[in-house]
């Protein structure tokens, strides 16, 4: 269903929405996804930054 050709990529995205059953799911999921993989890694690292988990010599090893 997809190319990747510039000039047909936004025709094929609009087709995968509308005439694809469950397509539009399937697009909002990939792109929300991808922003909570974000969020989620962000979360980590701030929390190890918050209690100073980086000061523990064992993590390192």
């Amino acid at each position: 269903h997809y190319t990747s050709d510039t000039t047909t990529a936004f025709s094929s995205v609009t087709h995968i929405c509308r005439d694809v059953n469950y397509g539009w799911i399937i697009r909002y999921m990939h792109a929300n996804g991808a922003s909570m993989f974000f969020i989620c890694l962000y979360m980590h690292v701030g929390r190890g930054l918050y209690y100073g988990s980086y000061t523990f010599l064992e993590t390192w090893n």
